[in-house]
């Protein structure tokens, strides 16, 4: 966590930047990124045309460049068999099972505020 001065003037103390967090929020808040995690952890090994099923109004692309992103960011992975036709299946790395497990207490409150 890097700690920088604030360079508005003030004479507060310094301000926390956290960019880890800002670096993975760039691909957690974008659309059905969180939702996919969870539907994924739920029915893993999934295959894309059940993710699509269950994410309905995602577009194919959306949803693609999706899992393409949590890939990258090594929170899914994604295996290629050599069949025809041929099949896809993600599932979560341990780092997208912490995730998950430190997104109940957020899903939680936001029940609440229904």
């Amino acid at each position: 966590m890097a700690t920088e001065s604030c360079s508005c003037g003030d004479s507060e103390p310094e301000v926390e930047y956290y960019q880890p967090l800002a670096d993975a929020m760039s691909v957690l808040s974008k659309k059905y990124a969180l939702e996919t995690i969870s539907i994924i952890e739920k029915h893993e090994p999934m295959r894309f045309k059940t993710l699509e099923e269950h994410l309905r109004d995602a577009s194919s692309k959306t949803l693609s460049d999706r899992l393409d992103q949590l890939v990258d960011k090594g929170l899914i992975t994604r295996t290629q068999y050599e069949e025809i036709p041929p099949r896809v299946e993600y599932e979560l790395t341990e780092d997208g099972r912490e995730l998950r497990r430190h997104l109940e207490p957020l899903l939680d409150w936001a029940k609440t505020q229904e």
